[in-house]
């Protein structure tokens, strides 16, 4: 692909040594694990795996000195179809590769690999009782159709509740090069065995038209492209400001660990700012995407787009000067594929700078002098496709200390055939024959704090207006209210714009030079909330949905929002609401924080064929941490001029 005019990119390819015990997976521990699980013999020819990921806690011992250098433990999921078994083994890498251990799991729960999704639209293709139902409207060219394997939980027929299975979206296309998703089979629902790949039976709702309406992507698909866009060129000649060495990043104040994983892609560990603790881990830990229509093809979804297939294997690589703009440094990923072998994915993770506008700026009309000083910003990102969707995390790093998460949500609507005519009361009509249901994205973030030190605690701040009327008397006094939340019991929080509350993750051992805990803010600008009844299987299955923030003390064996395994799982049994039970305190603790940011999406028929941008936020950002502005040491950006910015 061309590249802009100075668009250049490093990467750090993937490794044969491991440099530090964080290190992501490389592709030959990934084979080596695999290897070692499967010389241990009790694994048959019919074995699919779920994921390997590096044990972290280990990792960490490893860095504190209680295990060897270069040490590495290894977890897998691995399901045996033919005995039928499922099992969690853990491995150990280093001078003595061995099994370490071998824990039995139900075989239903693992999440579905894209080999086995491949295999289930195969099936389906091949199933008399699918073609049948295709025929029935016109549709005899099975090649052409698409199916996406989708998770079924909490939709399981009791017939079937033994059975580890799927069922299958359906899309049509005219031609090979059609883009399928404008054209839903409605009513056609194939069901899958995924252990014998066999379809069970396909539900058939009635015949609606298939829309005859293209929807192409491609330059020209829509007419001439736009005429009169000139080059904009990001230029650096002296090269990026940052330094990366192996997976380690510095920036601007900043240092900080990228890591990538199976389930949850990127992984940013240990930011610190100015040589001070922040975070120890952020990541995007779930997506739960519910949708909020009862139509045939539409009232059994409800994914755990994360627990159920995995960020890793839906990572795209990315496209200097399209994914990415500028001087470029990327990082390439690996994760274990379903039939066990590692899979690389090249320019996986990207890092840039980009200008953002004034960072401050005053104006002494006085003396007639501006100060101004423009800010820049470290971004590091990702994009994973899930089938129709496609998602962006962008977290950005800022001269000032902030933190900021933008989460980008693209790619096609998820959409119905409806009667020309019809009636839609769930969605919007965007093209002749078919509607896009509203539906709902919330994304479960895991932030491992580490404010000023290991200890911190959790306090929320509210404005109250003054009770006390000897504090004001011309009635217009307000107050931000401090209330400290000491247990896991009342750490089950939602946003309130009308008291613009907020939280602040205070440091339980250093104060700043008023005397308070040093903190960070954190604030969640966009989310939304569960409308579904209560005893609906969306209000059941993911239960973190109904608080916009959590907080646990920070546990190992506490590693997902939303549970271990929420692949047909027993509805809530499992997450983030299950471990506050224990209500521990979190005064002084190593917390855990669980942000829930979201977007209740109605859609726009200007979000068809494909959707322009939807952005979600989360804004971590000093409060009390310094003293003062930590930006004021920024160079002024018309030194060397004669005039403000070279004007």
């Amino acid at each position: 692909m061309h590249n802009p005019p100075g668009s250049v990119s490093t990467r750090v390819h993937a490794r044969r040594a491991r440099t530090h015990p964080l290190d992501p997976l490389s592709p030959a521990e990934i084979d080596a694990a695999v290897a070692v699980a499967r010389a241990d013999g009790r694994l048959g020819e019919r074995t699919r795996f779920w994921g390997a990921v590096l044990d972290e806690h280990f990792a960490r011992e490893v860095m504190a000195g209680l295990h060897a250098a270069g040490e590495v433990r290894v977890g897998l999921v691995a399901m045996d179809h033919d005995l039928p078994g499922a099992w969690e083994i853990d491995v150990r890498l280093g001078a003595e590769p061995r099994c370490l251990e071998w824990r039995p799991v139900d075989i239903r729960r693992p999440g579905i690999t894209s080999t086995e999704a491949r295999a289930a639209a195969r099936a389906c293709r091949e199933s008399p009782l699918f073609r049948e139902a295709l025929a029935r409207r016109g549709i005899h060219d099975v090649s052409l159709t698409v199916i996406d394997a989708e998770s079924i939980g909490g939709f399981v027929p009791e017939k079937y509740k033994d059975r580890r299975i799927t069922w299958g979206s359906v899309w049509h296309r005219v031609q090979e090069d059609d883009n399928a998703y404008v054209r839903p089979v409605q009513g056609v629902i194939p069901l899958i065995d995924m252990a014998t790949m066999e379809v069970l039976e396909v539900e058939d709702h009635g015949v609606v038209p298939v829309s005859e309406e293209p929807g192409p992507l491609s330059a020209g698909g829509f007419g001439p492209d736009r005429e009169g866009l000139k080059p904009l060129e990001v230029v650096q000649p002296e090269g990026p400001s940052y330094t990366v060495d192996g997976h380690r990043v510095s920036w601007q104040g900043w240092e900080f660990r990228v890591g990538f994983t199976h389930r949850e892609g990127l992984v940013l560990y240990d930011l610190g700012f100015l040589g001070r603790s922040v975070l120890k881990r952020a990541a995007c830990n779930e997506m739960y995407v519910p949708y909020l229509d009862p139509s045939s093809t539409q009232f059994r979804k409800n994914f755990f787009d994360w627990g159920e297939y995995g960020a890793g294997p839906l990572t795209n690589s990315l496209a200097l000067g399209c994914d990415c703009l500028g001087v470029i440094h990327y990082f390439d990923a690996a994760y274990l594929g379903g039939d066990g072998a590692a899979e690389e994915v090249s320019q996986a993770i990207c890092l840039h700078e980009e200008d953002d506008g004034i960072l401050w700026k005053h104006n002494d009309l006085r003396r007639g002098v501006s100060e101004v000083r423009r800010s820049r910003r470290l971004i590091i990102s990702s994009f994973q496709t899930v089938a129709n969707y496609d998602y962006g995390f962008y977290w950005s790093l800022y001269q000032d200390g902030r933190i900021e998460l933008e989460i980008k949500l693209t790619g096609m609507l998820s959409a119905s055939g409806i009667e020309e005519g019809a009636e839609v009361r769930h969605g919007r009509v965007v093209s002749p024959n078919v509607q896009t249901p509203t539906h709902q994205h919330y994304f479960g973030l895991r932030l491992d704090a580490a404010v000023d030190g290991p200890l911190n605690r959790l306090v929320e701040e509210n404005a109250q207006a003054e009770d006390d009327p000897r504090h004001d008397p011309y009635g217009n006094a307000v107050r931000m209210v401090r209330t400290p939340l000491l247990s896991e019991s009342g750490a089950a929080r939602r946003t309130n714009p009308a008291t613009s509350r907020h939280w602040r993750v205070e440091s339980a051992q250093r104060q700043n030079r008023y005397g308070e805990p040093t903190a960070y803010r954190l604030q969640l600008p966009n989310t939304t909330r569960p409308f579904a009844r209560p005893e609906s299987v969306m209000a059941r299955r993911a239960p973190f949905v109904h608080q916009h923030l959590w907080a646990t003390v920070s546990d190992p064996a506490e590693q997902y929002v939303g549970g271990q395994y929420p692949n047909q799982a027993e509805p809530g049994e499992d997450g983030v609401q299950v471990w506050q039970r224990k209500d521990r305190s979190l005064d002084g603790a190593e917390l855990v924080l669980w942000p829930v940011v979201g977007s209740h999406h109605f859609p726009r028929p200007e979000q068809w064929p494909v959707m322009p941008v939807d952005r979600v936020r989360l804004v971590f950002e000093p409060d009390g941490f310094f003293d003062r502005n930590p930006a004021m040491d920024i160079p002024d950006p018309s030194a060397g001029t004669d005039h403000c910015c070279g004007s």
